[in-house]
């Protein structure tokens, strides 16, 4: 499960409304009828219009400063097995995010505790995505996509007779970079804008900086997870834990759907890798066979290949510094799935 929190991104303009993210956020909706469109949700009602969205949200923010952030957006993207798990039921998942709102009200550090009405927040699931720049797909290709490029420029110049040289040559190393090409879908090289294959379902999640009563303000960007801190001559509590809020939501998605985590793409197996290298390693090797098989599956479907499985020993994984680098990129992309970022 990746989760990630991101605060709104106040621009040159220091535009403090919601509006351009809720109609960023209805694109897969044009064009589609009100029985066709996914609408807005929040923990009690099913269909909130944008328009509602947009209110509630630019209206929810008293005393905040100019450039502070008005609201965060919470993207969870549940992995292929997970989405398997719910069956991809849209209505299982949106029963998981009122699920894991409470989970977020549960994970801050407040006085008096902090309970799911006291968040304002609206919701959108999504069943698309599309390759960006970033992805990795993407900048393999282009590895060789530039390549084309030029070598087409070059035939245009060599045709105009601006450089020398043999259209079919170029034409021939044009062919063979384009059969090197390593990522393809639908016939075609993965490049920016096409769509992701398989299930791609995940949810937006709009939520006010401001509690519900616009009184409190509740940042889960604090750098402070729980602790205490003087105001106005008295002690109060503060921070967001968000180490506890991940818990708490993959225990919650387990409990609600059945799924069973395999270490890999648990909570404490991403934070072992972080910290414990060799850890992860030595408990990746001593898991029972059958979790084990199951592991190395979900990393091979990441692109990440260990070596022969049934070599390494279950008792210590004595694995070269070689190997090490040569797994962490990969690793690291691969295990993201479970971080949350601010």
């Amino acid at each position: 499960m990746y989760i990630s929190i991101t605060k709104q991104h106040m621009g040159d303009t220091f535009n403090s409304s919601v509006a351009d993210f809720v109609a960023y956020l209805e694109k897969e909706n044009e064009g589609r009828g009100p029985d066709e469109s996914e609408p807005f949700f929040d923990q009690y009602n099913d269909r909130v219009d944008a328009d509602t969205v947009i209110k509630e949200i630019d209206g929810n923010t008293a005393k905040l400063k100019k450039r502070d952030p008005k609201f965060y957006s919470i993207t969870v993207n549940p992995s292929a097995r997970e989405l398997a798990a719910i069956g991809n039921d849209p209505e299982k998942l949106k029963a998981y995010v009122r699920e894991l709102m409470k989970d977020y009200a549960q994970s801050f550090n407040r006085d008096r505790t902090v309970t799911v009405d006291d968040i304002k927040y609206f919701a959108k699931i999504e069943h698309k995505r599309s390759y960006s720049e970033s992805d990795k797909q993407v900048r393999e290709n282009q590895v060789f996509t530039k390549q084309i490029v030029k070598l087409r420029n070059d035939i245009r110049k060599v045709e105009r007779g601006e450089l020398q040289g043999k259209v079919k040559d170029l034409e021939k190393e044009i062919k063979r970079l384009t059969a090197s090409i390593p990522h393809w879908t639908d016939g075609e090289p993965v490049a920016p804008g096409m769509p992701k294959p398989g299930p791609q379902t995940h949810v937006h999640i709009i939520v006010s900086r401001k509690d519900a009563a616009n009184k409190l303000s509740l940042s889960p960007g604090s750098l402070y997870q729980a602790s205490q801190a003087e105001l106005n001559g008295k002690m109060e509590k503060r921070g967001f834990d968000r180490n506890a809020f991940f818990e708490r939501a993959e225990k919650t998605f387990d409990r609600l759907s059945g799924h069973e985590r395999n270490y890999v793409e648990s909570y404490a197996g991403r934070k072992d890798f972080r910290k414990d290298r060799k850890g992860f390693y030595r408990k990746l090797a001593a898991l029972p066979l059958n979790e084990k098989k199951v592991a190395f599956r979900i990393l091979r479907e990441a692109n990440i290949h260990f070596p022969y499985v049934p070599k390494i020993p279950t008792n210590q994984v004595q694995l070269a510094i070689s190997t090490f680098n040569r797994l962490k990129r990969g690793l690291d992309i691969a295990l993201k799935s479970g971080s949350i970022e601010i």
